[in-house]
């Protein structure tokens, strides 16, 4: 198995968002849990542009795909 292209920093820099380790968890820690069945990109909290990168992303499994999966568990 390959090691994923990118990681949650850079993923939360892509999206214009505080990347440092600190940032993360609290952002985590601050929406989570989704309800039960609800994509990531359908989440309230994310900007439209936003959420059209992470569908497409998933969408095309694309080489954010990865670590965009790891931030959908760690919010479900």
């Amino acid at each position: 198995m390959e090691n994923p292209l990118h990681g949650l920093p850079q993923l939360f820099a892509q999206l214009g968002l505080p990347s440092d380790p600190r940032a993360i968890d609290e952002f985590i820690a601050a929406h989570r849990p989704l309800a039960n069945g609800e994509p990531l990109y359908r989440a309230a909290f994310w900007s439209p542009a936003q959420r059209e990168f992470l569908k497409q992303e998933i969408i095309e499994d694309a080489d954010w795909a990865a670590v965009v999966e790891e931030l959908n568990a760690r919010l479900h």
